[in-house]
């Protein structure tokens, strides 16, 4: 059985959650989030508190009610305070600058590279070397950060790269002659 779908979720001030069949919309001042439940999940709410429940108690069924409930608790949490990703940009003339949905990054290469930002996930430059993600969608904010980071990944030996703000580059010796 799964401890995590027997935790409930409080709906935070706010937030509006509509439930048609399998399918739950939260609304928020955020945004507005859609999922599917799968078939094998049964969702009440009582009040202000959501919980989960199986329609069949297979070890499956508890899984996907697990997930379910994790899924549905990241959209509440994005629509009522959202999510938000730090890069920073580690290397000489390495820049970033944020230009409506288009990011242009200076990497090193003998082109600029200019991201394309998907609708739903905003993009901000508060310095040259650093990008801040921001969004309701937990999965888009991260994808989009993860395609960033992914031009330049951080290399180990001098660290330079995009990196993630919160990241620990393992640092390799150079050769020794």
């Amino acid at each position: 059985m799964s401890r995590v779908a027997k935790k409930p979720i409080a709906l935070p001030k706010g937030v509006e959650l509509t439930l048609a069949g399998q399918r739950v919309a939260v609304k928020g001042p955020k945004g507005q989030l859609e999922h599917e439940l799968h078939e094998s999940v049964a969702l009440t709410r009582e009040g202000d508190l959501l919980s989960f429940s199986v329609r069949d108690d297979s070890k499956r069924a508890w899984a996907m009610a697990g997930m379910s409930r994790a899924l549905v608790n990241n959209m509440v949490t994005g629509v009522s305070q959202g999510f938000e990703k730090k890069l920073e940009l580690v290397g000489v003339g390495y820049r970033a600058q944020a230009q409506g949905n288009k990011l242009n990054l200076t990497l090193g290469f003998s082109h600029p590279v200019v991201h394309e930002v998907p609708e739903g996930v905003t993009v901000e430059t508060p310095s040259q070397t650093e990008i801040v993600v921001r969004g309701a969608d937990k999965q888009k904010v991260g994808q989009v950060a993860a395609e960033i980071r992914a031009y330049r990944p951080p290399e180990p030996y001098k660290g330079k790269g995009v990196k993630y703000a919160d990241e620990i580059i393992h640092r390799k010796e150079a050769k020794k002659k």
